[in-house]
């Protein structure tokens, strides 16, 4: 039986946090930390209220709608501030020596992004370790946390549900979801949150990944 772990990318390989309060303190000023507060509450309105929406463009909507709230001027070669900065979004350093060892032990590897095919890509370089599918909301017409991306998964991959687990740091995207498709899941929980339900397993970071994910479906004999 073939192992796959499948993954959230943006908070759990790579520091969305980091690169996107850089750009709003840039483009808007003020309280960085405010402004990464409210970005992460409308960013899942605009998802839901259109999730044939490229990515980009849902960037781009939230950053709109933060600059009005803010009474900042957004100049029109702005506008797509987020999308252009995506790519030099730096990547945790405990994810690509895990990622590395996970694919050494035989594990295949998913990338399941709220994300489009030419960002996630620019994301996967930066990680320089290679996925074997990878499924973007822009290419399914639909956003985390509904379930259509594991869906599509099992209808690529024919992946056996008895050696998948999902890794991810987004409670309300990811664990949620896992959850309800009674999933296990091993949450990256970075940001020291509470969730409940609860995962399967708990995580800081990717450290120990490997060796939770070997316990939850251990290597064939």
């Amino acid at each position: 039986m073939e192992r796959w772990a499948t993954f959230d990318c943006y908070g759990t390989l790579v520091d969305w946090n980091a690169g996107i309060g850089r750009e709003l303190a840039r483009l808007l000023g003020g309280d960085e930390a405010a402004l990464l507060a409210r970005y992460h509450e409308v960013e899942p309105r605009v998802q839901a209220d259109d999730p044939s929406l490229a990515y980009r463009a849902v960037m781009a909507r939230v950053l709109e709608e933060l600059a009005r709230e803010n009474g900042a001027g957004l100049p029109d070669e702005e506008r797509d501030a987020l999308g252009r900065s995506l790519p030099s979004w730096p990547v945790f350093p405990d994810v690509s020596p895990a990622l590395a060892e996970m694919r050494r032990r035989g594990w295949k590897l998913g990338a399941l992004t709220n994300s489009d095919r030419d960002l996630i890509e620019a994301s996967i370089e930066a990680i320089g370790v290679p996925f074997d599918v990878v499924i973007p909301a822009g290419e399914i017409d639909s956003y985390k946390p509904a379930h259509r991306h594991w869906e599509v998964f099992f209808e690529r991959t024919g992946a056996d549900r008895r050696g998948h687990v999902h890794v991810a740091q987004s409670y309300f995207h990811d664990i949620v979801a896992a959850n309800e498709l009674g999933m296990p899941s091993i949450w990256i929980n970075r940001l020291g949150e509470t969730g409940d339900p609860p995962p399967t397993r708990e995580l800081p970071d990717l450290s120990r990944l490997p060796d939770v994910a070997d316990e939850l479906v251990p290597a064939a004999a």
